[in-house]
C-alpha cells in the first residue's frame, strides 16, 4: 500500500510530465517493451492500467492532455454513483460491485473522493421496471428503501412534487468527484510502481499484427497488449472498426448560486437526485465543496467533435433548464449561474458498453461506450478488462461485444 505522501509525489510527477519534456516527447527509437500499454487515462483506461498493475502486469498509460483532462469525459466535477437501473442486473452488480473501491480510494485520497449524500429517484408512477428493481435490490441486499410523496416532501421540503407520486431513495450512494478520483487514481498507479506519460498516439496504421504503436510525433512504443480506452476519441482512433458504434454528443451542465445562507441545497440536507420525468430525465447534486447546485439533463445531445466543438452553454439551454428547475426547485430556479460546462456521453445505440478483442489484432482490446452512466462502473470495469487481457475472464459479457453494437446515423 502507498502512502499518501509518495501519492501527493506522484501526482505533482504527474503535473510535471509535459513541463520536463518541453511539452512534446523526443523523437527516437522505440523507448522500451512493455507488458501491457493503456491509451487514454480516463477512469476506464485508469482502473484498467490499475488493476493490471496490481496483477502484476508491467503497464505504461498514456494520455494526450493528461488524466481527467478539462475535454475529457471524465473530467468535471461530480458523478452519481447508484444501483437503480430498472431491474438491470448486470450493471446493477457492477455498481455495487465498484462503490467499496470508490470508498478505499476516497480514504486513501488527501481530499474526499466519495460523498455519501446518498441518492433519491423521483416517479411519477409506478411500474414493473420500478418492482423489478426493488426486488433486484432486496435480493443482493442493496439499501433502497420507497418514501411515499407525504414522506418525500416532509423529509426534503425544498423539491417541488409537481406530478411525483413517490420516491426511491438508497442511503449509502452518493457523488464522486470526478477529476479528484481520475488523477488520484493515477497517481497511486505511478506511486505504486505504474508509468504514466503524455503522449498523443496516432491512429495504428493496417496491418496484420499489431507490435508497435506511434506517437503523432514519432516516437514508438512497444508492448505485449494493448488496451484503447480513448472515450469519445475511440471513434476516431478507429473510424473502421468502431465507426459509428459510438457516437459521442454534447451534453450540457449547469451550477446555481443558492442564496446567501441557504443550506437547503447544501450536502447533509439534500441527497443527489434523478427526476424519472415521463418525457425528460433531469439528475443533480447538492452543493458539494462550495461549487453550487448542479443539474443537468439527461438525455442525448447534439453529435459532438471533442476535438473541434464549441464548449459555451448557448442562452436556450440555460433558459431550458431554469423552466425545470421553476417546477422542482423553484427557490434556486431563478438564482445566478454560478458555472456551466459542456461534456460529453459517448452514446452507443444500446447503452451497452463495448468491451471487446479488436476483430483483427486478438492483442488490442477496445473499450468504450461509457454512455453517460459509465464513471461509476471504473472498478469493476477496470477488473473485467485486466481479466480479459491475461486470458482468465471466466464468461465474457455478450452485451459488450463489438458485433452486438450496430452503427449508428452520423447526422443524428
Amino acid at each position: 500500500m502507498t502512502s499518501r505522501r509518495d501519492v501527493l509525489a506522484a501526482m505533482a510527477t504527474i503535473a510535471s510530465v509535459s513541463a520536463l519534456s518541453g511539452g512534446r516527447p523526443a523523437q527516437s527509437a522505440e523507448t522500451g517493451t512493455w507488458d501491457v500499454i493503456v491509451v487514454g487515462a480516463g477512469v476506464f483506461g485508469a482502473w484498467a492500467a490499475w488493476k493490471l498493475h496490481e496483477a502484476g502486469k508491467k503497464v505504461l498509460l498514456v494520455d494526450a492532455w493528461g488524466p481527467a483532462h478539462s475535454r475529457a469525459s471524465s473530467g468535471g466535477e461530480s458523478r452519481l454513483i447508484r444501483t437503480e437501473y430498472g431491474g438491470d442486473e448486470l450493471y446493477t452488480r457492477m455498481a455495487w460491485e465498484s462503490l467499496p473501491q470508490w470508498q478505499a480510494l476516497s480514504e486513501r485520497a488527501g481530499l474526499p473522493i466519495f460523498h455519501p449524500v446518498g441518492a433519491l429517484y423521483l416517479y411519477q408512477h409506478t411500474s414493473e421496471e420500478v418492482d423489478r428493481s426493488l426486488a433486484l435490490h432486496t435480493r443482493l441486499g442493496i439499501p433502497a428503501v420507497k418514501l411515499g410523496r407525504t414522506e418525500v416532501a416532509s423529509r426534503y421540503p425544498q423539491i417541488g412534487l409537481d406530478r411525483v407520486e413517490f420516491g426511491i431513495l438508497q442511503p449509502t450512494m452518493g457523488a464522486l468527484m470526478a477529476r479528484r478520483a481520475v488523477q488520484t487514481l493515477v497517481a497511486q498507479f505511478v506511486a505504486g510502481g505504474g508509468t504514466y506519460r503524455q503522449i498523443a498516439v496516432a491512429p495504428p496504421g493496417p496491418g496484420a499484427s499489431l507490435k508497435v504503436i506511434a506517437s503523432v510525433s514519432g516516437e514508438t512504443l512497444r508492448a505485449d497488449q494493448f488496451v484503447f480506452a480513448c472515450g469519445p476519441w475511440l471513434p476516431k482512433m478507429f473510424p473502421d472498426v468502431v465507426g459509428t458504434r459510438i457516437l459521442p454528443t454534447r451534453q450540457d451542465v449547469f451550477f446555481f448560486a443558492p442564496e446567501a445562507g441557504d443550506v437547503r441545497f447544501e450536502a447533509g440536507h439534500l441527497p443527489a437526485w434523478v427526476d424519472r420525468d415521463d418525457a425528460e430525465l433531469h439528475y443533480g447534486f447538492p452543493v458539494l465543496e462550495a461549487r453550487g447546485f448542479k443539474v443537468a439533463l439527461d438525455a442525448h445531445g447534439p453529435k459532438f467533435d471533442p476535438d473541434t466543438g464549441e464548449r459555451r452553454i448557448p442562452e436556450p439551454a440555460l433558459a431550458a433548464v431554469r423552466e425545470y428547475l421553476s417546477r422542482r426547485f423553484p427557490a434556486i430556479a431563478h438564482r445566478p449561474l454560478a458555472e456551466s460546462r459542456v461534456c460529453q456521453y459517448e452514446n452507443s445505440a444500446s447503452g451497452d458498453f463495448l468491451i471487446d478483442r479488436h476483430p483483427v489484432w486478438p492483442n488490442a482490446w477496445l473499450v468504450g461506450g461509457g454512455s453517460g452512466h459509465g464513471f461509476k462502473h471504473g472498478p469493476a470495469v477496470g477488473r473485467y478488462v485486466a481479466e480479459a487481457v491475461a486470458g482468465r475472464l471466466r464468461s465474457p459479457e455478450l452485451r459488450f461485444g463489438l458485433s452486438r453494437h450496430v452503427t449508428q446515423d452520423k447526422a443524428s
